[in-house]
């Protein structure tokens, strides 16, 4: 972020970060985890949006990351969890985690923790939209089957429930 705070070198050439700069980053990092965890990369756009240098808020979520202020996978099991307990399904879970910079190690060890029996989940969903289990015709079930499709639940999930 170019502005009075930021020094320049003697040759007139920005870049050099200044100890009030770094502490701005910081400050707005901490104000947006003080509200709810986020992971590396949200915190990188929603500060670069701002102005602030990408390298620069880099270095200061490095920082926060080792004082454990900031943990991507803390961040992943939280969102996983609260999106589960909303009716999306794995495959979708999974898919915004790694919109949001989650690495697919994590990603795969986040979904397999974060509930153990995903066949519970899509079962719950399915009754609470679907209260009467009558199925009158085959578009009607292909009307299921892409209401299930699109909270993130596998086909191979879905053809075991209609089963």
């Amino acid at each position: 972020m170019k502005n009075k705070d930021t020094l320049r070198n003697p040759d007139g050439i920005d870049g050099m970060e200044s100890p009030q700069e770094s502490k701005n980053i910081k400050n707005a990092c901490l104000r947006l985890l003080t509200r709810r965890d986020h992971s590396r990369k949200e915190i990188q756009d929603k500060l670069a949006v701002k102005g602030y240098d990408r390298s620069q808020v880099s270095s200061v979520v490095d920082e926060l990351a080792q004082q454990s202020w900031q943990d991507d996978t803390r961040y992943a099991e939280s969102y996983a969890r609260v999106r589960s307990q909303k009716g999306f399904g794995p495959v979708r879970i999974a898919y915004e985690l790694r919109q949001q910079g989650i690495s697919q190690d994590t990603v795969d060890k986040i979904v397999q923790a974060t509930t153990e029996d995903w066949m519970a989940v899509l079962e719950r969903v399915y009754t609470k939209k679907y209260p009467e289990s009558v199925e009158r015709d085959g578009s009607e079930r292909a009307r299921r089957i892409r209401f299930l499709l699109q909270r993130g639940f596998s086909s191979t999930m879905i053809n075991i429930l209609f089963k």
